[in-house]
């Protein structure tokens, strides 16, 4: 059973993620995938028939991919909160790491990747948090 405080903190977040993300969080799946140096974040529409979510979904993580080049983190910290584990580190990592945002037939993805030990640190300790936040709307495989 989960503890209550959690389930809490993810109802929460799948609450509040209109505010970051324009997609019905109950039509999509996100995926965070780690590598061994860095990760990939998918985001698929669960129906992949539904050209706006999946519209949505790529538009989404095209901009998120912008920022996130720029080690711009905003997004994440205005839906997780300020103090999210390994964003610290990526947010204080500019230009040592990439972001290759790749459109999918069912949605998008965006590949992380880095030399620096800390940085890849960083980015699976982020999607750990990530998946502990999204709970059943998320996975770390597909």
């Amino acid at each position: 059973m989960k503890d209550s405080t959690l389930m809490k903190r993810q109802e929460m977040i799948h609450s509040r993620s209109h505010m970051v993300m324009p997609f019905d969080m109950n039509k999509v799946t996100h995926y965070f995938i780690k590598t061994n140096n860095g990760g990939v974040l998918r985001i698929k529409a669960k129906d992949p028939a539904d050209t706006l979510q999946i519209s949505l979904i790529r538009k989404h993580l095209h901009k998120e991919g912008i920022l996130f080049s720029k080690a711009n983190f905003k997004d994440p910290k205005t839906l997780h909160g300020m103090h999210m584990p390994g964003l610290k580190t990526l947010s204080g990592a500019k230009g040592k790491f990439t972001v290759d945002y790749q459109q999918l037939p069912d949605g998008a993805k965006l590949t992380f990747a880095s030399k620096d030990a800390a940085v890849i640190d960083a980015l699976h300790v982020w999607f750990d948090a990530q998946l502990r936040d999204h709970g059943s709307d998320a996975k770390s495989k597909e």
